[in-house]
């Protein structure tokens, strides 16, 4: 069998070693546009400040390494010009020279470019790149060694975060403009709070809701659509991603969702023995059960394997994918996986949130550092929506165990039952995944009712009051800008007489533990009490100007 793959990297190369292992016969040809055909994308930005030292650590395979292991050929600088379906072959341009080859299959692992957006004056920018592959990798560094002293980044994503980052390291100054009303938009705001104000801690300055209309002076100036205008010696354009169709769409094969290439679930596209994988296509968002485009390592090398088991003669279908991501800014760790809350308002799916705080560790053995986590579910069956979390540590560990409860559709029942391996140096004995557990049990079983940040404001106004547990130290520390009863939770037994049994109450303390605790006291005194769910901490980074400190 004679198999052609158009594109390397995560999705083709997976495809290409995966088959020779099945199929030691076969002939197996890859055509990569670019020069390298295996190459670590997601390593880019960490080579720009030096973080990564050496730039041939980024290169995982060459050709020959790839021919002496697998038998593969591989060429570069061979661009895949034109697919003929009905003849089974394709056309291809190397040094100025074009010629066909016939395939037997042909997989399409095209990837995803950089959207450039529509901005005036940016066909004139001399300073304005991006950042997918290793040339454009090689082209920031030319430009890094000019010297530049400020740095603009257009998109606040997790390669944009990741390029101001590795840039500030370098000794630039950065600014971060997002068109978005925080940083990190694939987080709901609250928790991409905390991203920001790390950013802000390391000097990095952050501009949102805002897109940039106009380059002025060759790109040294750019205008914002409030007609603020920011300096630039070099731009870094991150706003997103978008298929690399045009070849599939030439050769007449079925486009969706924001021009993906539409597969079925053994990959094949609309044109026979034609296959795709990687960010190109168009898979299911494994919750919804809806079309998505998830541009992701994890994913694409999935792809590539399970086309490859299809080809030869498995049983293996796509099941889709969830999302599941990290990124780390300076010392945040930033992390989520499956459906946000602002995609389960907009699909008007039945939710609850909620939030825990906690430690990495064991809080009494040294080093523990602070970590919260966000759970979204079904309240009534359990089922797990998604979830995200921030810290300096330990949060990797903690969303990959959800994605994959996710994946193995355990629910939030399921969670208080997960057993971790612990030990003061590695984690808790009830770790924050099984306190999402109980959390999340309590508010379906009814022992807690809780309320989030952004519904405070509408929940006093309709009558309800503000009682505030923490001590009197933290009280006078700081809180929250609104009309407060202040009792602290270690008293309020002694002064329940100082309530309303006829008037409705939320509750709250510094993370959400101790005014749990509350409100079941004060449930089972005969009130009524909400939850203000994540707290003052959680209140003060989502909405800061709602907090005032001091006496």
């Amino acid at each position: 069998m004679k198999i052609i793959i158009v594109g390397g990297v995560a999705g083709g190369m997976s495809a290409a070693t995966r088959l020779r292992r099945l199929m030691e016969d076969a002939e197996i040809t890859i055509f990569e546009k670019g020069p390298f055909v295996s190459f670590a994308n997601c390593g880019l930005p960490y080579y720009v400040s030096g973080e990564i030292a050496n730039r041939d650590s980024l290169l995982v395979q060459t050709p020959e390494s790839l021919r002496a292991r697998f038998n593969l050929d591989v060429r570069p600088f061979h661009e895949v010009i034109q697919i003929s379906p009905e003849e089974h072959n394709v056309t291809v341009r190397h040094d100025g020279q074009e010629f066909t080859e016939s395939y037997d299959k042909l997989i399409l692992s095209p990837g995803a470019k950089p959207f450039i957006p529509t901005i005036e004056g940016l066909a004139e920018v001399k300073n304005t790149y991006t950042l997918r592959n290793v040339p454009d990798l090689d082209e920031i560094m030319v430009a890094l060694d000019n010297h530049p002293k400020e740095a603009v980044v257009i998109g606040a994503g997790f390669i944009g975060l990741e390029m101001a980052e590795n840039l500030a390291k370098r000794g630039l100054h950065v600014t971060i403009v997002e068109k978005a009303p925080h940083v990190l938009p694939p987080l709901d705001q609250e928790m991409a709070a905390f991203v920001q104000a790390e950013l802000l801690a390391n000097g990095v300055r952050v501009i949102t809701s805002q897109s940039t209309t106009r380059f002025e002076d060759q790109g040294k100036i750019i205008v914002l659509e409030n007609g603020q205008k920011i300096t630039s010696d070099l731009t870094i354009l991150s706003v997103g991603v978008e298929p690399e169709n045009g070849l599939a769409k030439a050769a007449g094969i079925e486009l969706g969702l924001r021009g993906g290439i539409l597969v079925d679930e053994h990959y094949e596209t609309s044109q026979k023995d034609i296959f795709a994988v990687g960010d190109a296509i168009v898979v299911k968002q494994e919750i919804t059960g809806q079309d998505a485009l998830i541009s992701l390592a994890s994913p694409a090398n999935r792809q590539g394997r399970q086309v490859a088991d299809v080809i030869a003669g498995m049983e293996r279908k796509n099941k889709g994918s969830i999302g599941t991501a990290i990124v780390r800014a300076f010392d945040m760790t930033a992390a989520s996986t499956g459906l946000s809350e602002r995609i389960l308002s907009m699909n008007q799916l039945p939710y609850k949130a909620l939030h825990v705080s906690g430690k990495d560790h064991a809080g009494y053995y040294p080093g523990a550092t602070d970590m919260t986590l966000k759970l979204l579910f079904d309240p009534t069956s359990g089922k797990i929506y998604g979830a995200q979390g921030v810290g300096a540590k330990g949060v990797d560990k903690r969303i990959d165990i959800l994605a994959t409860a996710i994946k193995g559709n355990l629910t939030v029942f399921d969670l208080p039952e997960l057993e971790f391996t612990y030990a003061p140096p590695f984690g808790s004995a009830k770790d924050p995944v099984n306190m999402l557990g109980y959390v999340a049990l309590n508010l379906i079983e009814g022992l807690s009712d809780n309320i989030q940040w952004y519904q405070l404001e509408e929940e006093l106004a309709s009558g309800k009051k503000f009682l505030d547990v923490r001590t009197s130290g933290e009280f006078q520390s700081g809180r929250l800008k609104v009309d407060t009863i202040h009792i602290p939770l270690n008293e309020l037994r002694e002064r329940l007489d100082e309530l309303d049994k006829n008037q409705a109450y939320i509750v709250s303390c510094h993370s959400g533990l101790r005014s749990y605790i509350a409100e079941r006291i004060l449930k089972q005194a005969g009130f009524t009490v909400q939850n203000l769910d994540g707290a003052y901490s959680l209140y003060k980074m989502a909405n800061p100007e709602g907090v005032e400190y001091g006496n």
